[in-house]
Order: C-alpha cells, then sequence, then structure tokens
C-alpha cells in the first residue's frame, strides 16, 4: 500500500512541476500550452464512440470541458506516478534516479503524439499543427520537467 501512496504523491508532484513548467511557456517564452478545455472534450467524447476528430475545437462542446481536462490531467500524471514507482520498484527492484525518471517521461511522448494529438485532431506528432516542430519541442520540454518532477516527488517521500 506504501507504494501506490508514494506513486500518488510522485504523480501529483510530477505533474504540478508540468503546470509551473507551462505557466512559464507561456507567460515568459509567449508559446502555446496545452489547452485543458479540448483535452476535457476529446476525453468527453470518447465514451460517446468519437476517439478521433478532424478539429476538436470544431466538435460538439461538453459542459464543463475544461474542468474534465483538468482531472484528466492529474489522473494522468498519477497513472504514470504509479506505472513509474511500479516499474522501477517492482520490474527492476530498483530505487527510482533522476535517469530513469527522464527516461520513463521521455517514454510516454508515446501516448500525446500517437494516441492523443491524432485524436484531437492534429496528426501524429502533432504534424498537422500550424507550427509542429514547436509543439514537438515544448512536449519534450514538459516532459523533461514531467520526469524532473518524478525525481523530486521521489526525493520528497
Amino acid at each position: 500500500m506504501e507504494t501506490i501512496y508514494q506513486g500518488v504523491l510522485i504523480g501529483v508532484v510530477a505533474t504540478i512541476a508540468i503546470d509551473l513548467a507551462s505557466l512559464i511557456v507561456k507567460h515568459v517564452f509567449r508559446l502555446p500550452t496545452a489547452d485543458w478545455a479540448m483535452i476535457g472534450r476529446w476525453v468527453s467524447h470518447i465514451p460517446r464512440g468519437v476517439f478521433i476528430h478532424e478539429a476538436i475545437a470544431d466538435s460538439e462542446e461538453v459542459k464543463h470541458e475544461r474542468l474534465i481536462g483538468w482531472i484528466a490531467h492529474y489522473v494522468t500524471g498519477v497513472v504514470y506516478g504509479l506505472v513509474y514507482l511500479g516499474v522501477v520498484r517492482g520490474l527492476l527492484s530498483a530505487d527510482p534516479t533522476l535517469t530513469s525518471a527522464l527516461v520513463f517521461a521521455l517514454v510516454t511522448l508515446v501516448v500525446p503524439w500517437f494516441v492523443m494529438q491524432p485524436g484531437l485532431g492534429v496528426g501524429v506528432c502533432a504534424s498537422k499543427a500550424p507550427r509542429p516542430g514547436v509543439v514537438r519541442s515544448i512536449n519534450v520540454s514538459i516532459h523533461v520537467v514531467f520526469g524532473l518532477g518524478l525525481y523530486a516527488g521521489w526525493m520528497l517521500i
């Protein structure tokens, strides 16, 4: 049970780290960040049988979509924290390290690049986005921050 609590904690810490980094990206560098309303809209359409959208912004709005997106964001962070700790402590019988946290965080790029972004209508690896390279760079940067957050969460424990 202790590992579950630890996984939840490091997932929350890592997700908070992403949110802080996103604020910097948005306000200091004036670059786009995740629109949690669109993520909430996408998530809300999945149970209705719609997984892939031409453009999520053109899809039917959903009540409380921003809140749903934020919840999905934190649930994902917690799940990743649990999986990371499960892999490192359970499968590898080791304690988390900065290297393992960064590698894990970069591996999780598979989900936004090959699942979420195509589902939102921006293509694999944001290939249909107006500036795909910028989106990919932000994705990598934010996932590195997530890895740093995983490790920081572990250090708090």
